[in-house]
């Protein structure tokens, strides 16, 4: 498991930090986890419970989605970017297959601007929270039923 990483000064007194590991697996496990939009700690717990409502937080291990008022900004940008993205390399690949940027394919990408964001809030959201989880593993809140055991 990787350790954060600890301030250490070299010998010539200037600071410098020791490398932080991290493993591909766990990484690649989340943002699988994350694709079909479950929870990113036990891939168990739905992230959605309506259409455009997520729940609180974990059902099975109890990791809370959303830490605090205005956590998912950063979903905003990664929707952006790759609603922008796509309808530029669309607008690219017609533009050079045709040699012309014509009424109907500005028409066809306006359109596709106002339903692509739509499409990927979800999963904007949940890349996220995956992303937020690698970088930044949360502890899981005690649940009551892990003293019933002993």
């Amino acid at each position: 498991m990787a350790t954060p990483a600890e301030p250490n000064f070299n010998a010539q007194g200037s600071f410098s930090e020791k490398s932080i590991e991290m493993d591909p697996g766990r990484a690649t496990r989340i943002l699988r986890r994350g694709l079909k939009l479950k929870c990113p700690d036990c891939g168990l717990g739905p992230l959605y419970r309506k259409a455009f409502r997520m729940h609180n937080h974990c059902e099975y291990c109890g990791l809370i989605y959303e830490r605090e008022q205005g956590y998912f900004v950063g979903a905003i940008y990664i929707n952006v970017i790759a609603t922008e993205s796509l309808l530029l390399g669309a607008l690219l690949v017609y533009a050079l297959i045709t040699g012309n940027i014509s009424q109907t394919i500005l028409t066809v990408l306006i359109v596709l601007a106002l339903v692509l964001p739509l499409v990927f809030f979800h999963h904007s959201r949940s890349l996220w929270l995956c992303v937020d989880y690698i970088l930044n593993p949360r502890e899981r809140p005690v649940k009551h039923t892990d003293f019933e055991s002993e």
